[in-house]
């Protein structure tokens, strides 16, 4: 089939790729002239792994543009995946959403389903909808239908390929059948389930499961900082709670806090939603509230180590706000690093993939070329971002280069005991 993807940011440049690599002729379009041009010459704009590859491996099926109007007159369905950031009052900004539904009510050439893959609240559809008949759209030759992503940055190729779930909301059949068609080669074996629900469901889902997931990550944040006052250790009240089938053990792992583009912006959103229908969904509030808690804490659990923090010499690995990826939107790591230099600490920071995203922030941090160089000289080193390469680092070396051997580990990336035998003092999250 033709798709249109609207949007080259991590869902839309993800589905495009994906959607090309099970078949179909996809074309993305972004307003970005430099993206546009990059990704013609063959350069991939985020990190994300498998996605370099794809873009490689099916680039004959795939067409990058700035032209929106000629992309959508050819498609069978036109995905819309541009951003919806906070509008800084806690609501979704969806004047992008809005001006795309203007321009694609004005290319229709035959009958088009549109699809919401950014995330967005609940009558979102109706709007779209709405939209598109204000600007001449015939009622006749298009749907409106919402299709939530729920990729995790740094595995979002195979959670595409290989989902937990695909829902899919539409009230029109002929639009189902088309959605149903398009993610054939992912679901004809049977193994991956389809979710079929009215449009609202739909985008209620996405908000829900991303308020859910940040719901479990400060709760179990609010659990490793009792574990600290009682004396009992997180890791196994963990293993204790996560091994109960009814809770499992992902997104049960304690740190500081959650981060990126979806979990604090949804969250926000979604407590935003329920009020203007009237309902105060209060839990929503007191996640949010945990979460930035967490990042005070562990400011705490810094100035507990080091005595006073104006003067020191800190070494930090990690700037993305996970591992396996570039992105540094809200992420926990950049926010302590901008409440260390408030305290007048000098930071030398080491990210093995988000350097050139962290410097367009513009703080007055020096920039290491290795976790060891980031280590050398410092009175303390924080982990911050939970990369493979820090959880392997020569602990005998990183005792040897810094002035004292002090780690305040925020993703309780090594066993204490480790630490302590390497003459290490280690401060971790929710453990003695």
């Amino acid at each position: 089939m033709k798709l249109a993807i609207i949007g080259c940011g991590y869902v839309g440049l993800v589905a495009g790729a994906c959607f090309a690599a099970i078949g179909h002729e996809v074309t993305l379009v972004d307003n970005d002239p430099n993206k546009i041009a990059d990704l013609q010459c063959g350069q991939c704009p985020i990190h994300e792994q498998w996605l370099p590859n794809l873009l490689s491996m099916h680039r004959s099926r795939m067409t990058f543009t700035g032209c929106l109007e000629d992309a959508v007159a050819q498609s069978q369905a036109v995905f819309i995946a541009v951003g919806t950031p906070d509008d800084g009052n806690g609501n979704a900004d969806l004047s992008y959403v809005e001006a795309v539904a203007r321009q694609v009510a004005k290319a229709l050439k035959q009958y088009t389903v549109i699809v919401e893959k950014s995330t967005v609240p609940v009558q979102t559809s109706a709007h779209i909808r709405e939209t598109m008949l204000r600007n001449g759209a015939d009622p006749t030759m298009f749907d409106v239908a919402s299709n939530p992503e729920f990729l995790k940055e740094g595995t979002a190729v195979n959670d595409f390929l290989y989902p937990d779930r695909i829902v899919i909301g539409t009230s029109s059949p002929r639009a189902a059948s088309v959605l149903r068609e398009i993610y054939h080669p992912i679901t004809h074996n049977g193994e991956v389930l389809l979710i079929e629900t009215s449009v609202e469901s739909a985008e209620l889902i996405k908000h829900a499961s991303n308020a859910f997931l940040a719901m479990k990550i400060s709760f179990i944040n609010a659990v490793a900082n009792i574990c600290e006052l009682a004396g009992a250790n997180i890791d196994q009240v963990v293993k204790g709670i996560g091994t109960d089938s009814r809770i499992g053990h992902q997104f049960l792992k304690p740190g500081i806090g959650y981060g990126g583009s979806c979990f604090p912006k949804d969250t926000k959103a979604f407590y935003s939603v329920a009020a203007s229908y009237g309902y105060d969904f209060r839990m929503l509030k007191e996640v949010m509230q945990l979460n930035d808690d967490q990042l005070t804490m562990f400011l705490h659990k810094i100035c507990s180590a080091l005595w006073t923090l104006r003067g020191k010499k800190i070494g930090v690995l990690g700037m993305a706000f996970k591992g396996g990826t570039d992105d540094t939107r809200e992420s926990p790591a950049m926010a302590i690093i901008e409440r260390l230099l408030k305290e007048g600490c000098t930071i030398k920071a080491y990210d093995p993939v988000a350097m050139e995203k962290a410097k367009q922030y513009g703080l007055n941090i020096i920039y290491a070329d290795s976790a060891y160089h980031a280590a050398t000289g410092a009175d303390a080193l924080l982990i911050l971002t939970d990369w493979h390469e820090f959880a392997e680092l020569d602990l005998q070396r990183l005792h040897s280069i810094m002035d004292y051997p002090i780690v305040v580990d925020g993703r309780n990336l090594y066993d204490p005991q480790q630490m302590e035998k390497a003459g290490i003092k280690y401060y971790s999250v929710g453990r003695p």
